[in-house]
């Protein structure tokens, strides 16, 4: 497995509140997802990047005894979460697999619906994982699934530092879905129809003045770019003073305004 993978297991391995993170936004996200898709009793639901079950457990709930749900993560951490509450709740209709997303196999048709909350821009290869859930899913089924704009989450602010240190544009983790017209534009290349993209405006004031940037970070979020693999000790603290500038330039009476925007995606077989 890869440097860029092994941080992803690390990162969410390390979150052991990640449902009280941000307050109610995870569980809140996981649920407005699970009711853009109408769920029937006895259908099959494929839930990737599953993490604590948010959206696997209540999907399991929906689709009652005869339906059945597959969550698959590949933190284990993430998935120790998810099975004590799968325990808690007494379900049988639910299988947790380790594993990572991207080299999952199912047969054609296995799946009515395909969720993945709050991680497709993790992938690797996007276009790849669509059109793999795409040949998973019954005709006229659906896959849904949330992302941030590429606006979001100070991106502009570390694209820009990277940009004038490197002299070249990197390629920020939320760029690849980071508009309706590329989510719309990557779905209708895998194949997809009737794609609907709803956009929940929100954001926070944040205090950033004691945050540092580290290699980790910078590698997470321009997934693993190799010009970030070998940065030196040097380089990380005047792409910080860089950082540090530019912060500044935002902060109000309140901190710093940061955009958690969320498309909310839903496509048809």
């Amino acid at each position: 497995m890869d440097n860029y993978k092994q941080q992803i297991i690390e990162l969410f391995n390390s979150r052991t509140a990640y449902d009280q993170e941000k307050g109610s936004q995870h569980p809140r996200e996981a649920s407005l997802l699970l009711e853009s898709v109408r769920i029937q009793q006895g259908q099959k639901i494929l839930d990737i990047a599953t993490g604590t079950g948010l959206v696997a457990i209540p999907a399991a709930l929906k689709v009652g005894s005869e339906g059945y749900v597959i969550g698959v993560d590949m933190s284990p951490g993430m998935l120790n979460q998810a099975r004590e509450k799968f325990a808690v709740a007494g379900l049988q209709n639910i299988e947790f697999v380790e594993a990572d997303a991207e080299y999952l196999n199912f047969n054609d048709g296995s799946f009515d619906v395909i969720f993945c909350c709050s991680a497709i821009v993790y992938f690797t290869d996007i276009l790849a994982s669509l059109q793999k859930w795409h040949r998973f899913l019954k005709p006229g089924r659906f896959v849904a699934f949330t992302c941030p704009p590429e606006t979001a989450y100070m991106a502009s602010v570390y694209v820009n530092i990277c940009t004038k240190f490197f002299g070249i544009p990197l390629t920020h983790i939320l760029a690849p879905l980071g508009s309706p017209e590329k989510c719309h534009n990557l779905l209708k290349k895998a194949g997809f129809r009737d794609i609907e993209i709803k956009i929940e405006p929100r954001g926070r004031y944040r205090n950033f003045s004691n945050q540092e940037l580290s290699s980790q970070f910078l590698n997470l979020i321009f997934k693993g770019n190799p010009l970030l693999l070998e940065i030196s000790p040097e380089q990380l603290n005047q792409l910080q003073v860089e950082y540090k500038s530019e912060i500044e330039k935002l902060v109000t009476d309140q901190g710093v305004w940061e955009d958690t925007t969320t498309f909310f995606v839903k496509a048809r077989k």
